[in-house]
Protein backbone atom coordinates (compact mmCIF):
# COMPACT_ATOMS: atom_id res chain seq x y z
CA UNK A 1 0.00 0.00 0.00
CA UNK A 2 1.06 3.30 -0.89
CA UNK A 3 -0.10 5.87 1.38
CA UNK A 4 0.52 9.74 1.23
CA UNK A 5 -1.65 11.17 3.94
CA UNK A 6 -0.96 14.49 4.92
CA UNK A 7 1.22 15.27 1.39
CA UNK A 8 -0.16 17.90 -1.24
CA UNK A 9 0.44 16.82 -5.17
CA UNK A 10 0.01 19.28 -8.10
CA UNK A 11 -0.60 17.24 -11.28
CA UNK A 12 -0.42 19.36 -15.06
CA UNK A 13 -2.67 18.45 -17.40
CA UNK A 14 -4.85 16.72 -15.19
CA UNK A 15 -8.44 17.24 -17.12
CA UNK A 16 -8.04 13.97 -18.90
CA UNK A 17 -5.32 11.11 -19.76
CA UNK A 18 -2.37 10.40 -17.88
CA UNK A 19 -2.79 13.37 -15.79
CA UNK A 20 -6.52 12.55 -15.11
CA UNK A 21 -5.45 9.12 -13.83
CA UNK A 22 -2.64 10.01 -12.01
CA UNK A 23 -4.93 12.64 -10.26
CA UNK A 24 -7.06 9.63 -9.50
CA UNK A 25 -4.53 7.10 -8.38
CA UNK A 26 -2.88 10.03 -5.68
CA UNK A 27 -5.65 10.91 -4.57
CA UNK A 28 -6.49 7.32 -3.84
CA UNK A 29 -3.22 7.31 -1.96
CA UNK A 30 -4.08 10.04 0.29
CA UNK A 31 -2.41 13.14 -1.23
CA UNK A 32 -4.79 16.14 -1.14
CA UNK A 33 -3.93 16.79 -5.50
CA UNK A 34 -4.02 20.33 -6.78
CA UNK A 35 -6.10 19.99 -10.29
CA UNK A 36 -3.97 21.67 -13.36
CA UNK A 37 -5.54 21.80 -16.74
CA UNK A 38 -6.05 24.65 -19.39
CA UNK A 39 -9.80 22.93 -19.93
CA UNK A 40 -12.03 24.34 -17.04
CA UNK A 41 -14.84 22.15 -17.12
CA UNK A 42 -12.36 19.50 -17.20
CA UNK A 43 -10.62 20.87 -14.29
CA UNK A 44 -13.39 21.06 -12.22
CA UNK A 45 -14.86 17.77 -12.80
CA UNK A 46 -11.67 15.70 -12.13
CA UNK A 47 -10.63 18.07 -9.21
CA UNK A 48 -14.54 17.10 -7.98
CA UNK A 49 -13.69 13.94 -8.53
CA UNK A 50 -10.66 13.81 -6.44
CA UNK A 51 -11.73 16.19 -3.80
CA UNK A 52 -8.94 17.86 -4.77
CA UNK A 53 -8.42 22.00 -5.74
CA UNK A 54 -9.19 23.15 -9.15
CA UNK A 55 -6.65 25.57 -11.13
CA UNK A 56 -7.40 26.65 -14.56
CA UNK A 57 -4.00 27.76 -15.66
CA UNK A 58 -2.20 28.10 -19.40
CA UNK A 59 1.22 26.60 -18.82
CA UNK A 60 2.82 28.74 -21.93
CA UNK A 61 1.81 31.77 -19.88
CA UNK A 62 5.06 32.77 -17.50
CA UNK A 63 2.84 33.52 -14.50
CA UNK A 64 0.96 30.56 -14.43
CA UNK A 65 2.81 29.67 -11.32
CA UNK A 66 1.00 32.13 -9.45
CA UNK A 67 -2.26 30.91 -9.18
CA UNK A 68 -0.42 27.32 -8.14
CA UNK A 69 0.29 26.25 -3.83
CA UNK A 70 4.22 26.61 -3.25
CA UNK A 71 4.04 24.50 -0.49
CA UNK A 72 3.44 20.66 -2.92
CA UNK A 73 5.28 17.82 -1.52
CA UNK A 74 4.67 15.76 -5.03
CA UNK A 75 4.79 17.71 -8.59
CA UNK A 76 3.84 15.57 -11.28
CA UNK A 77 4.77 17.60 -14.61
CA UNK A 78 2.30 16.42 -17.30
CA UNK A 79 0.83 18.86 -19.32
CA UNK A 80 1.71 18.97 -22.83
CA UNK A 81 0.49 18.54 -26.75
CA UNK A 82 1.36 17.24 -29.59
CA UNK A 83 1.71 18.74 -33.42
CA UNK A 84 2.88 16.06 -36.55
CA UNK A 85 4.00 18.11 -39.53
CA UNK A 86 7.62 17.62 -41.63
CA UNK A 87 10.22 19.89 -40.44
CA UNK A 88 10.32 22.03 -43.35
CA UNK A 89 6.40 22.78 -42.61
CA UNK A 90 6.50 22.71 -38.89
CA UNK A 91 4.87 26.34 -37.99
CA UNK A 92 7.81 28.07 -35.58
CA UNK A 93 5.30 30.00 -32.98
CA UNK A 94 3.64 25.93 -32.53
CA UNK A 95 7.50 24.43 -31.88
CA UNK A 96 8.02 27.58 -29.44
CA UNK A 97 4.78 26.91 -27.50
CA UNK A 98 5.16 23.13 -27.52
CA UNK A 99 8.77 24.91 -25.15
CA UNK A 100 6.74 26.57 -22.96
CA UNK A 101 4.21 24.05 -22.74
CA UNK A 102 6.43 20.80 -22.03
CA UNK A 103 10.00 22.45 -20.77
CA UNK A 104 9.70 25.77 -19.23
CA UNK A 105 6.60 25.20 -17.37
CA UNK A 106 8.37 21.94 -15.54
CA UNK A 107 11.14 24.13 -14.92
CA UNK A 108 9.21 27.20 -13.15
CA UNK A 109 7.08 25.05 -11.54
CA UNK A 110 9.92 22.74 -9.91
CA UNK A 111 11.77 26.27 -9.34
CA UNK A 112 8.81 27.68 -7.51
CA UNK A 113 8.01 24.19 -5.43
CA UNK A 114 11.87 23.35 -4.42
CA UNK A 115 12.76 25.55 -1.54
CA UNK A 116 8.87 24.26 0.28
CA UNK A 117 10.31 21.24 -0.25
CA UNK A 118 13.75 21.36 0.56
CA UNK A 119 12.67 22.69 3.88
CA UNK A 120 11.01 20.01 5.05
CA UNK A 121 13.09 17.36 4.13
CA UNK A 122 11.38 15.75 1.71
CA UNK A 123 9.94 16.33 -2.42
CA UNK A 124 8.98 13.65 -5.31
CA UNK A 125 9.20 15.33 -9.04
CA UNK A 126 7.29 13.04 -11.68
CA UNK A 127 8.00 13.99 -15.38
CA UNK A 128 5.61 12.43 -17.70
CA UNK A 129 8.15 12.07 -20.53
CA UNK A 130 7.65 9.78 -23.23
CA UNK A 131 9.51 6.25 -24.95
CA UNK A 132 10.33 10.21 -27.74
CA UNK A 133 12.49 11.29 -24.63
CA UNK A 134 14.88 8.26 -25.19
CA UNK A 135 13.90 7.93 -28.97
CA UNK A 136 12.75 9.75 -31.91
CA UNK A 137 9.90 9.86 -34.41
CA UNK A 138 9.92 11.84 -37.71
CA UNK A 139 7.51 14.64 -38.19
CA UNK A 140 7.69 15.07 -34.44
CA UNK A 141 10.83 17.58 -33.64
CA UNK A 142 8.80 19.96 -30.84
CA UNK A 143 7.46 16.88 -29.02
CA UNK A 144 10.77 14.55 -29.19
CA UNK A 145 12.75 17.90 -28.35
CA UNK A 146 10.49 18.81 -25.53
CA UNK A 147 10.84 15.21 -24.23
CA UNK A 148 14.45 15.09 -24.35
CA UNK A 149 14.98 18.45 -22.61
CA UNK A 150 12.45 17.43 -19.67
CA UNK A 151 14.94 14.01 -19.32
CA UNK A 152 17.89 16.12 -18.78
CA UNK A 153 16.35 18.74 -16.68
CA UNK A 154 14.79 15.72 -14.64
CA UNK A 155 18.39 14.82 -14.01
CA UNK A 156 19.83 17.95 -12.98
CA UNK A 157 16.83 17.88 -10.57
CA UNK A 158 17.90 14.88 -9.32
CA UNK A 159 21.18 15.94 -8.43
CA UNK A 160 20.57 19.42 -6.72
CA UNK A 161 17.65 17.38 -4.61
CA UNK A 162 18.94 14.50 -3.53
CA UNK A 163 21.11 16.45 0.04
CA UNK A 164 17.29 17.88 0.51
CA UNK A 165 15.20 14.14 0.24
CA UNK A 166 14.07 15.24 -3.14
CA UNK A 167 13.82 12.83 -6.17
CA UNK A 168 12.90 13.28 -9.64
CA UNK A 169 12.46 10.96 -12.22
CA UNK A 170 10.94 9.99 -15.35
CA UNK A 171 7.96 7.87 -16.79
CA UNK A 172 8.28 7.05 -20.31
CA UNK A 173 4.94 5.65 -22.14
CA UNK A 174 4.83 4.28 -25.32
CA UNK A 175 1.41 5.05 -27.19
CA UNK A 176 -1.13 5.75 -24.30
CA UNK A 177 -4.96 5.32 -24.76
CA UNK A 178 -5.72 9.11 -24.51
CA UNK A 179 -7.15 11.50 -26.28
CA UNK A 180 -3.71 13.34 -26.91
CA UNK A 181 -3.10 10.04 -28.98
CA UNK A 182 -6.08 9.41 -30.60
CA UNK A 183 -5.21 13.37 -32.38
CA UNK A 184 -1.88 12.09 -33.24
CA UNK A 185 -3.81 9.13 -34.75
CA UNK A 186 -5.41 11.67 -37.29
CA UNK A 187 -2.54 13.47 -37.60
CA UNK A 188 -0.43 10.96 -38.65
CA UNK A 189 -2.96 9.29 -41.17
CA UNK A 190 -3.03 12.48 -42.56
CA UNK A 191 1.15 13.07 -42.81
CA UNK A 192 1.12 9.61 -44.16
CA UNK A 193 -1.37 8.86 -46.65
CA UNK A 194 -3.03 5.67 -44.73
CA UNK A 195 -5.82 5.11 -42.70
CA UNK A 196 -5.98 5.20 -38.85
CA UNK A 197 -5.99 1.48 -38.24
CA UNK A 198 -2.99 1.42 -40.38
CA UNK A 199 -1.24 4.26 -38.12
CA UNK A 200 -1.80 2.01 -35.12
CA UNK A 201 -0.71 -1.40 -36.23
CA UNK A 202 2.16 -0.23 -38.73
CA UNK A 203 3.57 2.97 -36.88
CA UNK A 204 2.52 3.05 -33.29
CA UNK A 205 2.23 -0.46 -32.38
CA UNK A 206 5.40 -1.73 -34.89
CA UNK A 207 8.26 -1.39 -32.51
CA UNK A 208 6.61 -2.35 -28.76
CA UNK A 209 6.81 -6.39 -28.65
CA UNK A 210 3.01 -6.22 -26.37
CA UNK A 211 0.98 -5.13 -29.27
CA UNK A 212 -1.80 -2.92 -27.40
CA UNK A 213 -2.01 0.83 -26.80
CA UNK A 214 -1.32 1.22 -22.91
CA UNK A 215 -4.18 2.21 -20.52
CA UNK A 216 -3.55 5.44 -18.42
CA UNK A 217 -3.99 3.67 -15.04
CA UNK A 218 -1.06 1.50 -15.40
CA UNK A 219 1.09 4.72 -16.02
CA UNK A 220 -0.67 6.06 -12.87
CA UNK A 221 0.93 3.23 -11.01
CA UNK A 222 4.13 3.65 -11.20
CA UNK A 223 3.90 7.62 -10.45
CA UNK A 224 2.19 6.53 -7.67
CA UNK A 225 5.29 4.24 -6.21
CA UNK A 226 7.70 6.69 -7.12
CA UNK A 227 5.75 8.87 -4.60
CA UNK A 228 5.70 6.30 -2.23
CA UNK A 229 8.17 5.78 0.87
CA UNK A 230 9.78 2.12 -1.36
CA UNK A 231 11.33 4.90 -3.95
CA UNK A 232 13.39 6.95 -2.07
CA UNK A 233 16.67 5.27 -4.03
CA UNK A 234 15.49 5.50 -7.27
CA UNK A 235 16.26 8.89 -8.50
CA UNK A 236 17.62 10.54 -11.89
CA UNK A 237 16.52 8.10 -13.78
CA UNK A 238 14.08 7.28 -16.67
CA UNK A 239 11.38 4.26 -16.28
CA UNK A 240 9.90 2.78 -19.83
CA UNK A 241 6.24 1.82 -19.88
CA UNK A 242 6.54 0.17 -23.52
CA UNK A 243 5.70 -3.01 -23.83
CA UNK A 244 9.32 -3.71 -24.64
CA UNK A 245 10.08 -0.54 -27.33
CA UNK A 246 13.26 -0.06 -25.55
CA UNK A 247 14.26 -3.81 -26.11
CA UNK A 248 14.99 -3.44 -29.39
Amino acid sequence: MIDLTGRQAVVTGAGSGIGRACAQRLAAAGAHVVVVDIDAEATVKVATEVSGTPVVADLSAPDFVNALPADVDIVVNNAGFQHVAPIEEFPPEVFAKIIKVMVEAPFLLVRATLPGMYERGWGRVVNISSVHGLRASPYKSAYVTAKHALEGLSKVISLEGAPHGVTSNCVNPAYVRTPLVEDQIDAQAEAHGIGRDEVVERIMLAPAAIKRLIEPGEVAELVAYLCGPHSSFITGTSLPVDGGWMAR
